[in-house]
Parts: C-alpha cells; sequence; structure tokens
C-alpha cells in the first residue's frame, strides 16, 4: 500500500493487485491508518465465485454445465440489468452469446472463422428471451444456452468496491478494476479525477502509453471499449471480438473505441460494449433515450481518428 499525502494534507492510499483476469488499482482518501486491501481482495474473491467463468466451481460454471444450483446475489443483479440493457441496446449486447465468442476463438484458444451454416446453429441457442430466473435458480429453454458476464461483470465490481468504500466513510476515491472506472470525491490535488482515453491504434498495446484525450470527471461511473487489441488475422481478414450477437458476424464501422459515462460502472461497462456492436449512430439513438448516460467515440476517418462526444461531457474533456 501506498501512502500520498494531497495538497491539503489528507492522507491517500493506494493499492493494487489482481482479480477478475486482470489488474486493479484503486486509490482512496481516509482519515485513519487503515489498509482495505484484505477486505476488497475477499470482496473480490467472492464476487469471482459468483461470475468468474474461469473458475470451474463459480455459480455461473455450474449454471452453464445446468447444475441444480441456486443464484445468489450478485449473480441476480448482473443478470437483471444485462437483460435490461439488452432490451434498451436493442439486443447488440448478450450475455448469452457466449458460443459465438467461443466459436470465433474469443473464449477459447482455438481460433476460426466459423460458416453461415455454423452460425445459424449457434443462433439458435442466444438470446435473452431464452433464459430466466425463477426462485433463485436460473431456467433455459434449451441446454446449450451458454453465458458469460465478462462484458458487464467489472463494471459491478468497481460499484461494489465503491459502495464498500462509501461504508467505510471514504468518499474520495478511484476504483479502476480492468480499465472500468467508478470515480467520486476529489483526487489528491483537490480536483475531478483526470482519466485517460487511450489511443485507438493497434501500436498501442499498453494501456494509458499513448493517449487520445484525457477527461476531468467525478462521481460518476466510466467504462471503455475498443477493438484496436482484441483481434486476430485469419486468412488475410482482420476479426474483430465485437460480435453482433443479432448476426453472428464481427460488426464492421469505423468506430474504433467507446467510452460511456454513466451513473454506475456496471451500466457505462454494458453500454461500452453496445455501442461498439451497434455503431456511433445507433448508440446516439439510444443516449437520447437515457439521458443519464453520455459518450466519447473515437472514428477512423480515412486513416485519421476523429473524436466525437456528446454534450454533457464537452466541459470535462481537458486534452483533445
Amino acid at each position: 500500500m501506498n501512502v500520498v499525502l494531497a495538497d491539503n494534507g489528507a492522507c491517500y492510499y493506494n493499492i493494487q493487485g489482481r482479480a477478475e483476469g486482470t489488474s486493479y488499482n484503486i486509490i482512496y482518501q481516509y482519515e485513519g491508518n487503515r489498509d482495505f486491501r484484505m477486505d476488497i481482495e475477499n470482496l473480490l474473491a467472492d464476487f469471482e465465485k459468483s461470475l468468474s467463468v474461469y473458475d470451474e466451481t463459480s455459480i455461473i460454471s455450474r449454471v452453464n454445465r445446468n447444475e441444480d444450483i441456486e443464484v445468489d446475489d450478485y449473480f441476480s443483479h448482473v443478470f437483471n440489468k444485462a437483460k435490461e440493457i439488452s432490451i434498451q441496446a436493442e439486443g447488440t449486447f448478450d450475455i448469452s452469446a457466449e458460443p459465438l465468442f467461443r466459436a470465433w476463438g474469443f473464449s477459447s484458444e482455438k481460433k476460426n472463422i466459423p460458416d453461415e451454416e455454423q452460425i445459424e446453429k449457434l443462433k439458435a441457442n442466444i438470446g435473452m428471451d431464452k433464459v430466466w430466473i425463477d426462485n433463485k435458480r436460473v431456467v433455459k429453454s434449451a441446454p446449450n444456452v451458454l453465458l458469460n458476464v465478462n462484458a458487464i461483470a467489472k463494471g459491478y465490481s468497481a460499484d461494489i468496491v465503491a459502495s464498500y468504500l462509501e461504508k467505510q466513510h471514504c468518499f474520495d476515491y478511484l476504483v479502476e478494476i480492468g480499465g472500468e472506472i467508478r470515480v467520486k470525491g476529489c483526487n489528491t490535488q483537490g480536483e475531478a479525477w483526470k482519466i485517460g482515453i487511450d489511443r485507438p491504434s493497434e501500436n498501442n498495446p499498453v494501456p494509458g502509453q499513448d493517449l487520445q484525450v484525457i477527461l476531468q470527471i467525478t462521481d460518476r461511473g466510466i467504462a471503455t471499449s475498443g477493438n484496436y487489441r482484441q483481434f486476430y488475422i485469419e486468412n488475410g481478414k482482420k476479426v474483430t471480438h465485437t460480435i453482433n450477437p443479432a448476426t453472428g458476424y464481427p460488426a464492421i464501422h469505423n468506430l474504433l473505441s467507446t467510452t460511456v459515462i454513466a451513473d454506475d460502472a456496471i451500466t457505462a461497462d454494458a453500454f461500452a460494449t453496445a455501442f461498439m456492436v451497434g455503431g456511433m449512430d445507433k448508440a446516439l439513438e439510444w443516449i437520447e433515450k437515457s439521458p443519464e448516460l453520455d459518450a466519447l467515440f473515437i472514428c477512423d476517418e480515412e486513416g485519421d481518428y476523429k473524436v466525437y462526444y456528446t454534450s454533457g461531457i464537452e466541459s470535462n474533456i481537458v486534452l483533445e
């Protein structure tokens, strides 16, 4: 744990570690001398036992194996939120699309391009109307329905840690888990938190190394999704991980990166994925119906990066 003295003399604590197959970075201001690392790690470990597809003993893994198991509050909250956002985003966000990600090689080591027949067969078991919760148990319309909540879970875990910190009377904090962020209050300079948005270049593999935009923002959840790091080349074609559940194929448009700002990180996380699938025009249409959302888009326009953003965050942009 590192301790930083703020400009006003307050102590800010910084803890870092790993969870959910990724890294986390948490900064919080606390008047006492207390390290919350162990409590936070236990919290995140419990969360993984519910929703990590990489843990064979987790609730979601057991649900995917069609075992009879009661789901917990973490699972129920994420599932219900995913269903809600799937409806709002016209099915572009779908936690039951896991078979497609496996087929395209993004949830498995085998990478291949499935043919049309394979895709149509997989799509028969995909859709949030094919799975629901009844009496704390997941019910599926078919046993081959599989769930993966990686596109929403990290955001929710950031919210959970933020809630824990507030219960400890920490009201100035930054919680970042795998790039999904929840911020409140002020940083060590007494200002709103500064969040860097990476330049969406294939030659920019290290997060934070080359920034396109910096946002100065607080009391919000922030999530970024892009297709410039997770891709592979197959038979001379670039295959990105932004799969459209409706078509079964990777989304094709000039949108390279989307950053969503919402009241909480779980909402920002899910919509960032939906916006990448739907494209900027659809995203703006959905934002029009959800005034609590703002977004920043980075597009490829004939080889140049063009930044667009909603009016609600214009004053938050400090570097472009």
